[in-house]
């Protein structure tokens, strides 16, 4: 049986002592939890957001990193930086990330392969635009999304990598795939998986659907078979409403 992982990705949003107010808002909410709860959180918030989660389970995350050890990369933080601040797991390879700021498909490689030699656990994001599902190139493109992003990992690492198919048409928009579009394009990505490290790893990663779930959608969502948790965005900047996603079975 796949945990759960619902993740809050907090982008550009709250400051540290805001970001404390609201993980102790959220702390007794989500006692009981069944699935692995993550807050991604600006890098500015690590620190506050390590003291505040103190006595909780709640996972801490950041929102990038950089693919080198160390060097001359103004504005970017390494692997082990991110860890000696808190942080246990990392998202990479986000469509805003890809729209806004260059990312491609091979620095997202290099990103995954930098955070898991580092001790992170990759939330890898793949996902297609409207007019490409529109154009009939979902498949294809989050197979080749999730090869590349993996690409140089070993079965037992690849195991351990969270995948986020984020339909890029559902982010920020209101709308969201049906549970069943849902559940189809991650049981593609589930299929390469397999096809390429073999059932049994296939089986054992999570995939979490990214497009605007929030507490109307969860239950439906998490319902379907392949469906292994959600990346929460405006949702998990409200205690009560990110605490009823991760609370999707009551």
């Amino acid at each position: 049986m796949r945990t759960p992982v619902i993740a809050g990705n907090w982008k550009m949003n709250k400051g540290p002592k805001e970001a404390a107010e609201l993980i102790l808002e959220l702390k007794p909410l989500v006692e009981g939890a069944k699935a692995t709860v993550v807050l991604c959180v600006p890098a500015v918030d690590l620190q506050s957001a390590r003291q505040a989660l103190r006595g909780s389970k709640i996972r801490l995350g950041a929102q990038n990193v950089h693919y080198m050890p160390s060097g001359a990369f103004t504005g970017e933080l390494s692997a082990a930086m991110l860890r000696e601040a808190g942080a246990e797991y990392v998202i990479i390879g986000h469509s805003e990330r890809r729209q806004y700021f260059g990312e491609t498909d091979e620095t997202v490689n290099l990103r995954v392969k930098a955070a898991v030699a580092g001790g992170l656990v990759p939330i890898v994001c793949v996902g297609e635009r409207k007019e490409q599902r529109e154009a009939g190139y979902t498949d294809a493109l989050v197979t080749y999304q999730t090869l590349i992003a993996l690409t140089g990992l070993t079965p037992e690492e690849v195991k351990k990598v969270i995948v986020a198919y984020e339909p890029v048409w559902a982010i920020g928009t209101g709308l969201t795939a049906t549970d069943e579009q849902a559940n189809q394009t991650i049981r593609v990505i589930r299929d390469a998986l397999s096809a390429r490290y073999g059932k049994r790893v296939g089986n054992a990663v999570r995939i979490q659907y990214g497009g605007s779930m929030n507490p109307k959608n969860a239950k439906g969502l998490m319902a379907q078979p392949d469906i292994d948790g959600g990346l929460i965005g405006g949702a998990s900047l409200k205690a009560a409403d990110f605490a009823q996603v991760v609370h999707f079975d009551r």
